[in-house]
């Protein structure tokens, strides 16, 4: 059995809370802020910005069910892919392939600001940053 500080509050279970969840969102700030500053070090056009909502076509993964849509969405909205992006473009002298990295960045950094986390397979809105749309 738990003593009253061990329990935790079903209704927290799988996201985080106070200032873990002020943490990651001023993390995700900079990395919002540092991705649209080395963005402009590309020399590419601001209109390619406009390409940050891409990243959110993913949720069509939906379509397939909540386990299915969960992973899809999770890869398009995790920075592995992006960072790759990034070096690559920077290795083979490529701005594009950078900017598009940085752009991807800077996506999921917004969507992070906003409270969109990673998703569970439960339901789209259950994510671990909290329910979207609950506070």
């Amino acid at each position: 059995m738990h003593n009253k500080e061990e329990r935790v509050d079903e209704a927290f279970v799988g996201f985080a809370t106070a200032a873990p969840l002020r943490w990651l969102r001023l993390e995700a700030a900079v990395v919002l802020i540092g991705s649209l500053v080395a963005y402009s070090t590309t020399g590419e056009s601001w209109w390619l910005v406009l390409g940050i909502v891409l990243p959110d076509v993913m949720i069509a993964g939906y379509l397939a069910g909540t386990h299915i849509g969960a992973v899809i969405y999770n890869l398009a909205h995790t920075t592995p892919v992006p960072a790759v992006l990034i070096g690559l473009g920077w290795w083979w002298h490529e701005p594009l392939v950078g900017a598009i990295g940085l752009i991807w960045l800077a996506h999921i950094g917004l969507d992070r600001v906003l409270g969109f986390g990673l998703k569970y397979n439960d339901h789209f809105q259950h994510t671990h940053l909290g329910l979207i749309g609950k506070r």
